[in-house]
């Protein structure tokens, strides 16, 4: 590309960045309008913007994965996008109450629930969405699927501001940290380790000295076994230098891995006795 083509393409982007735009390609809208046929496009877009959208995507090809892919098996499906989501973050950026209606565990509905909605967080262990409400019972956290209805009620900013900042306090109690190095001779799989890490909040440094990728990952106490499955995956690849607690873990289960295929000594035959001795002879 000479420099002209890249004056120009720069002024394009800069163009489309100034009016809050984005360049889409032939395949990227051919994707689109097949991810719109999806049932739950009903759910995951208003009414007026799914409509817009597949007019304005009428004219494109949609892609028939039929043609050459075959299903012949899967797990059950649950649902895509929950109908929940787009109203409860709704709620969250107004800062606004909840009153929820839950169903029970065992059975049963439970009902008139307030609290303030604080965060949705897809658990990719369990793949579900649930939402984190602060109440005066404390920080909950609730399936979305288990939410009958969830109304908002208005709520005083200062109010609001107080109880999000004794959720956010609670849950940071919660979260713990690691430090996870990536040896240097993998450095050339950067994009590859981040992808694994993509579903956990993350930084990452660069140490140019020493050619050193350090990525700082930050997740709840009950994710970290998702976080060591990760790890695992990567091998060689990266060590965890900062955390102790994982440390600790990734030190038992690598010594029950390698106490699963220690080989134990044959035991010796016992000598035999005089008497089968003499009967031997």
């Amino acid at each position: 590309m000479n420099p002209f083509e890249k004056i120009f393409n720069y002024q394009i982007l800069s163009r489309l960045d100034e009016a809050d735009s984005i360049a889409l390609t032939a395949h990227e809208r051919s994707w689109l309008k097949t991810m719109l046929e999806h049932p739950a496009s009903a759910d995951a877009f208003a009414a007026e913007t799914l409509f817009l959208l597949r007019d304005l995507l009428q004219d494109e090809i949609s892609i028939e994965s039929r043609e050459y892919i075959a299903e012949k098996a899967k797990s059950r499906e649950r649902q895509v996008y929950h109908p929940l989501l787009r109203p409860l973050r709704r709620m969250i950026q107004e800062g606004r109450g909840i009153r929820l209606t839950s169903r029970l565990k065992h059975g049963g509905i439970q009902a008139n629930q307030n609290g303030l909605p604080v965060k949705l967080e897809y658990n990719m262990v369990k793949r579900e969405w649930y939402l984190l409400w602060y109440s005066a019972r404390g920080l909950m956290s609730s399936k979305l699927r288990h939410i009958v209805s969830a109304e908002p009620i208005a709520l005083q900013p200062d109010r609001a501001e107080a109880l999000r900042s004794r959720a956010f306090a609670i849950l940071e109690e919660r979260r713990t940290h690691a430090v996870i190095e990536i040896v240097r001779e993998y450095n050339a799989e950067l994009s590859r380790i981040l992808y694994a890490f993509s579903c956990f909040d993350k930084t990452v440094s660069y140490e140019e000295n020493r050619d050193l990728y350090r990525i700082r990952v930050s997740c709840l106490a009950d994710e970290s076994e998702f976080l060591l499955s990760k790890i695992r995956f990567l091998g060689r690849r990266v060590r965890i230098v900062e955390g102790e607690q994982l440390q600790r873990r990734m030190q038992e289960s690598a010594a029950w891995a390698l106490a699963r295929y220690e080989r134990t000594p044959d035991p010796q035959p016992a000598a035999p006795s005089q008497e089968e001795a003499d009967s031997a002879s």
